[in-house]
């Protein structure tokens, strides 16, 4: 389970290694509240409207709109490390309330380009009930990584109804830019089937505590 991290201002962030059950090692973000206005002004271009720039290390990328690569006949975001972002992660984001999506499975999609990412970047999305996160998933398992042409992608997750907030965005771990375009919000149906990775089981007990199996 995930906590979101809140009171006070500015915004706190965290990010956090977690292993599952098969050993792979899973990036989680923990998001809370959005920023004041006044820091979300830095030295790189103010972030589309609705959108702001986050992460454990905002500070080491760039973002705002790139006219020059529309797709679609519409501009893109853009995501940049810049070349102090050795380490942490950046993302462009947003979050709202639930209210109008409770009960109901929401498909967040878009189409990305990337350049150079040696990391990997992917887009997420996440469900609140108050500071709990209780769906979540950052395409951990289906990473962007290298150069790509336009591809598209989403993430489908249960919205619960005591659900109080939802979160989303795009995230660029390390190096290399991404670009963001014809990003889609909706309700779907319960045929399509969601992307987030289900808990591990826990064991029914304790194991081998004398050691010798």
């Amino acid at each position: 389970m995930l906590t979101a991290i809140k009171g006070g201002s500015p915004l706190h962030w965290r990010a956090k290694l977690m292993t599952s059950a098969g050993g792979l090692c899973i990036l989680m973000l923990l998001v809370s509240i959005r920023l004041p206005a006044q820091t979300q002004s830095t030295k790189s271009p103010a972030a589309p409207e609705g959108w702001f720039l986050a992460g454990s290390n905002p500070g080491n990328y760039e973002t705002g709109l790139d006219p020059q690569a529309s797709y679609h006949g519409l501009p893109s975001a853009y995501l940049k490390a810049k070349q102090s972002a050795m380490e942490g992660f950046g993302t462009l984001m947003q979050e709202f309330s639930a209210g109008q999506y409770a009960g109901k499975r929401v498909r967040l999609s878009a189409s990305v380009k990337a350049d150079e990412v040696v990391g990997w970047a992917g887009m997420w999305m996440r469900v609140d009930k108050g500071s709990t996160a209780v769906s979540f998933d950052n395409m951990i398992e289906r990473p962007i990584k290298g150069t790509t042409t336009w591809q598209n992608y989403e993430v489908i997750l249960d919205v619960p109804q005591d659900a109080t907030g939802i979160a989303f965005g795009i995230l660029l771990n390390k190096s290399g830019s991404v670009w963001l375009n014809s990003v889609k919000f909706e309700s779907v149906g319960l045929e399509v089937p969601t992307t987030a990775k289900a808990p591990a089981r826990l064991p029914e007990g304790p194991a081998n505590l004398t050691f010798e199996n």
